[in-house]
């Protein structure tokens, strides 16, 4: 079988050189295509391929008629909103991500700006310290578990809301249980998004709950910036002077936070959550490893349509 890694933005070198062993050693072909540019050339770079592994590489339904012998594709990471799931059924491709692989460096990416922040940009000005402050997790998966045990070295104190996770997971791992995301707006002077994107979570954080922040409340977004309804966000930047938006990624809205309030946010220029060596190279194992299980077993254990 012909596995091909498609990525705009390339896995590290040596992730690369591990997924070469893998998939070669299990008697499968290997084909790259890193850094392309245009669409074009990821038509033509299918055209051929039994499976695929991607970042955040869009596949449309162009890709999917182009690529006329795929069998599955692998988002290495945890989100797959860059993938048309719809769209890979009806093709009868079977699409998977790979869960937890790049977890510890988006939570380690949550306390490098929360710390930025705190120490007011390393500018020389005084500035406030993480130990004895509240943080509150928004959803409480993989990411946030990290985000918690960090949280805990720090002394800081850790609350959480996921209805969909059961409170004995969440105090298990350290963390106080909100019954609302109300109630973890209102107590928590950081909060952390770790939403998936989907239909009923974008645009769901905005003025309402901004609105119930503690006075110089932070809001830390290394989910998607999909999930801020960026009116309501800035609706409440325009009434309160004290709210901070730190966030991995620029919102669409850059231009007006930088005319009109210089020092309240932190975007990095692109989104680097999974921008580490580490995850880097979990996250294309683990997708190399999944393809070739797949091959071999027919295991779906990390299929995500059906």
């Amino acid at each position: 079988m012909k596995i091909l890694v498609a990525t705009e933005k390339p896995f590290a070198p040596i992730a690369v050189t591990q997924i070469r062993e893998l998939v070669e050693g299990s008697g499968n072909v290997l084909a790259l295509l890193e850094n392309y540019k245009s669409a074009p050339e990821l038509l033509e770079a299918v055209a051929d391929a039994d499976a695929l592994i991607v970042r955040s590489d869009l596949i449309t339904p162009e890709v999917l008629d182009a690529a006329k012998k795929l069998k599955i594709v692998v988002r290495a990471g945890a989100g797959y909103d860059n993938i048309d799931i719809s769209s890979c059924t009806d093709h009868k491709v079977v699409v998977m991500n790979t869960p937890g692989q790049n977890s510890n460096g988006v939570a380690e990416l949550v306390f490098e700006m929360m710390l930025y922040q705190a120490r007011s940009g390393f500018s020389g000005k005084s500035g406030t310290e993480l130990r004895g402050k509240t943080i509150g997790l928004h959803a409480f998966g993989n990411v946030s578990k990290y985000v918690a045990e960090i949280a805990r070295g720090f002394g800081m104190d850790v609350y959480s809301f996921d209805p969909f996770i059961g409170a004995d997971v969440m105090r298990t791992a350290g963390v106080k249980v909100c019954t609302s995301k109300e109630e973890l707006y209102s107590k928590c002077k950081y909060i952390s998004l770790h939403l998936p994107l989907n239909d009923k979570t974008k645009k769901s954080i905005g003025y309402d709950l901004l609105k119930l922040l503690p006075h110089d409340g932070v809001l830390v977004n290394a989910a998607r910036k999909e999930v801020i309804d960026e009116d309501g966000l800035l609706k409440i930047f325009a009434e309160r002077n004290d709210i901070k938006y730190l966030s991995d990624g620029e919102p669409d809205s850059k231009a007006v936070f930088e005319a009109k309030y210089k020092e309240r946010y932190i975007f990095t220029t692109k989104k680097m959550g999974a921008q580490t060596e580490e995850a880097n190279i979990n996250s294309g194992v683990a997708a190399a490893k999944q393809i070739v299980d797949y091959f071999a077993t027919g295991n779906e254990k990390f299929r995500v349509n059906r």
